[in-house]
Parts: C-alpha cells; structure tokens; sequence
C-alpha cells in the first residue's frame, strides 16, 4: 500500500467499509466524460434521473462512477485518474446517507437552532452534517444550504466528529418546495392575416392535427438538448401555421405541455416560443 497515491488509499478504505468513491480533480471537478461515453451515451448521467451507473470501466460519470469495487478502484482504466486526483468523492445516497452541505457560517448557525445534531466535517467555509438515511439530492434549499444524497457526489474531507444520528423530518422537509404557479399558455397568436381575404388554408382538420401531433412526438422522443429541441420544434410549427391564424390556445398548450413534461420549465416554453415568434417576424 505504501506505493499507492493518497487519494486511492483513502478510497480503498471508504470501499472496504461500503462506501461508493471516486476521484477528483483540481476544482472538485469529476474527470470528464470518455469517448465511449461521451454526451452521456450510455444513460449514466451524474446530474439526472437515469437506469443506474454507467457500466464504462473509466471514470466519466461522477456520482454514476462511483464504486466499492477493489479492482475497479485499481484497475488500469482508473490508474491515470488516480495519478490526477487531488481528494475523494464518495456517492452518499448509495451508502444510505444524507449529507447537509452548509457552506458558511451562517448556514451553519441556522444548522445548530433547526436540526437534530449528527456528526459534523468542517469543510473550506462551513460544514457537512451527515445523517443515516438517503433521499432526493436538492441544491439551494435555503441560502447555503445544498442537500447531497442519491445521484450526488461530496467530498470525503474526513470521518468528522459526533455521532451520526437518523435523517429527520426537518431535512426531508427541505426537499418540499411550494409548487410555482402555473404559467398559461399564450393567448392565440395575433398576426396578419395572408393574401386573399385571411382565409386560412390550414383549417382542415387533419393537415392541423396531423402537424401538431408530430411535434408533440418530436418533443416526446427527445433524449437530450431538449432546449434546443422545443425550440426547432416551435419555430417548425409556427412557420408552417404562424401566419395564418389557425393555431389555438389549445394547440399551443398541447405543445407546452409535451416540452414540460420532458423538464422543460413554462418559462423557457414561453421564452422558446417568443423567440421562434421573433425569429419569423411575427
């Protein structure tokens, strides 16, 4: 062991006892996708929901690449990994933990008036409060404070002091945000109406529907670049139906609803549509 980097051997021991690791570069970055991976091609992604880890025997996917394995941790494909790290994440929803990320000091005085005490590790500008229990990781649930959990890396910075104590009710609180209001959908458009006394030669039926149920598959179908998708998408639909007047309120929060439902917010969807609207000019 005496010939292993500082940061694999504290792995190793992370390991041994359960815990999920990985490296780290310079920044408390994860390295970076490898070309078998790259644009997160085989669905491990560190930052959304996703099947499971990456199976990719390199270090590419943050939270989705950390292991216990022994040989995985040494093997060839994670050795120059090793070399370039400088500290060690670990997976703390995978070890059945919750870390409470308090990045200043006042974070960290609201910590000790709301919530049960557990073991504490002093990071760089506050600390990390860890508990028994896994759930949802959520960033910037109060000033300072950040949740680390399921599909979330942190930094190993220490076994810190206190006993660790059962997740809390206070915690999983946190998580419950007050549900945003509803945007509705835009009215119906308003633009000139074309040549030839307005009458508009997309009203039958089948040539609309068939036009607006293809975009609502085009957005259904999106794996990735979804914003770039709803707005191809919404720029398609108005250039074809735009300038005529035949889209309804119905029309458009059909296709609003399909963007949301790949986690597109109703602001961007409104955004992604005013600027396909200026884009045609209309």
């Amino acid at each position: 062991m005496s010939t292993l980097h500082e940061p694999l051997r504290t792995a190793l021991e992370l390991a041994a006892i359960g815990v999920p690791v990985l490296p780290l570069r310079a920044g408390k970055a994860p390295f970076g996708n490898c070309p078998q991976c790259a644009n997160n091609a085989c669905g491990g992604r560190p930052n959304m929901k996703s099947a499971g880890p990456c199976r990719c025997p390199g270090v590419c996917h943050a939270w989705a690449a950390a292991t216990t394995a022994p040989a995985v941790l040494t093997s060839p494909a994670w050795a120059s990994a090793w070399e370039r790290a400088v500290c060690v994440a670990y997976h703390p929803g995978a070890a059945g933990l919750t870390v409470v990320d308090l990045d200043n000091a006042v974070a960290v005085d609201w910590a000790h008036e709301t919530l049960p005490a557990t073991r504490a590790v002093q990071t760089t500008r506050g600390e990390h409060w860890i508990y028994w229990g896994a759930m949802s990781s959520h960033n910037a649930v109060r000033p300072g404070v950040d949740i680390k959990s399921t599909m979330a890396y942190a930094r190993y910075l220490g076994p810190g002091t206190g006993t660790m104590t059962a997740l809390p009710d206070a915690v999983r609180a946190l998580a419950v945000k007050e549900p945003s209001p509803v945007r509705p959908a835009p009215r119906s458009l308003s633009v000139p109406a074309r040549p030839g006394g307005g009458q508009c030669p997309h009203r039958t039926p089948v040539f609309l529907e068939r036009g607006i149920a293809m975009a609502e598959q085009r957005l259904t179908a999106a794996r990735s670049a979804i914003h770039a998708t709803v707005y191809r998408t919404f720029l398609a639909v108005l250039s074809t139906h735009g300038r005529c007047g035949c889209l309804t309120d119905t029309h458009i929060a059909r296709l609003f609803t399909a963007a949301q439902a790949k986690g597109e917010t109703a602001r961007h969807c409104t955004d992604a549509w005013t600027n396909a609207r200026t884009t045609l000019g209309l």
